[in-house]
């Protein structure tokens, strides 16, 4: 139809009647292309999450998260993606976390003593993944940062603690599970040239990690199920206006009922000679042992 067009100088619609091609055909974009681009993004990022996964549970975890998408689609996907279950001798992962660094051994002492971080899973309208990563201090409950990706790697937990290091200064220590986030080796390095400790819990435990669980508990039962986010710019928005409004306007009840922003201030004050006390919503009150 262009190649008319410009051959005899006519407009689409001459050209669409000449032929007898009605200009709604002339004018359709597929959007198929658009959609199997982003199912087989999210298809590859679950095969390397789950590298010993084929098709038929990459299938299955997809509809699991909303898509409405058929095995023989999928199938076809995987094999465009050329993605495979890798054959011969695996790579045993390496656990490193015990039970000596859990929350209930290892207690936070004061502002800026112990860190916590884990992820939380969401997703957007068009069921898009949606990954959600809280820095919590332990000791004043502050959310320190509340960050929303499609992806968080290693390389982006070490540029939101790298932009947190700027603006507060280094906790002792941080805490979190095995996630391989967490554990890779290039955050770990940075980390410990950074004078930071890591306090890995035992696999499996995360119990041990109760702050940040907490946390999370609370965020999704009141943000994440009340709200459908249209896309990640919304999410990011909804998130950030989340940890202020817990931060500056939400009481805590193992404050005394005090928001983190009026505890933290009031610790400024009184040189942290007291910390915040233990209620029915978080630990029971257990011996402190020294870091």
């Amino acid at each position: 139809m262009e190649h008319l067009q410009h051959r005899f100088e006519v407009s689409e619609r001459r050209a669409c009647q000449v032929v007898g091609q009605p200009r709604s055909s002339q004018r359709y974009v597929s959007t198929k292309a658009d959609k199997d681009a982003v199912l087989s993004e999210r298809m590859i990022a679950l095969s390397k999450e789950n590298p010993r996964y084929g098709y038929r549970r990459v299938w299955v975890l997809l509809n699991r998260e909303g898509w409405s998408v058929n095995k023989k689609r999928v199938q076809r996907l995987w094999r465009e993606a050329d993605l495979k279950v890798p054959a011969g001798r695996q790579r045993k992962r390496r656990r490193i976390g015990d039970s000596e660094n859990g929350c209930t051994r290892r207690r936070a002492e004061h502002i800026d003593h112990v860190w916590t971080y884990d992820f939380a899973m969401d997703t957007t309208e068009d069921g898009r993944r949606l990954k959600v990563m809280p820095i919590v201090d332990e000791y004043s409950r502050e959310c320190l940062a509340l960050e929303v990706a499609r992806s968080i790697t290693a390389k982006d937990v070490l540029s939101t603690l790298s932009r947190l290091f700027m603006q507060r200064g280094e906790p002792d220590y941080i805490r979190s599970d095995n996630g391989p986030e967490f554990i890779a080796k290039a955050l770990r390095k940075w980390l410990a040239a950074s004078g930071v400790k890591t306090l890995y819990i035992e696999p499996g435990a995360p119990w041990e990690n109760a702050y940040s669980e907490t946390f999370i508990s609370r965020l999704r039962d009141e943000l994440l199920n009340r709200e459908m986010f249209a896309n990640l710019k919304e999410a990011k928005v909804l998130a950030e206006d989340y940890r202020d409004h817990y931060n500056h306007h939400r009481p805590h009840g193992a404050l005394g009922y005090l928001t983190p922003a009026a505890f933290t201030a009031i610790e400024a004050l009184s040189g942290q000679t007291s910390g915040p006390t233990e209620d029915s919503e978080e630990l029971e009150s257990v011996p402190r042992l020294s870091l």
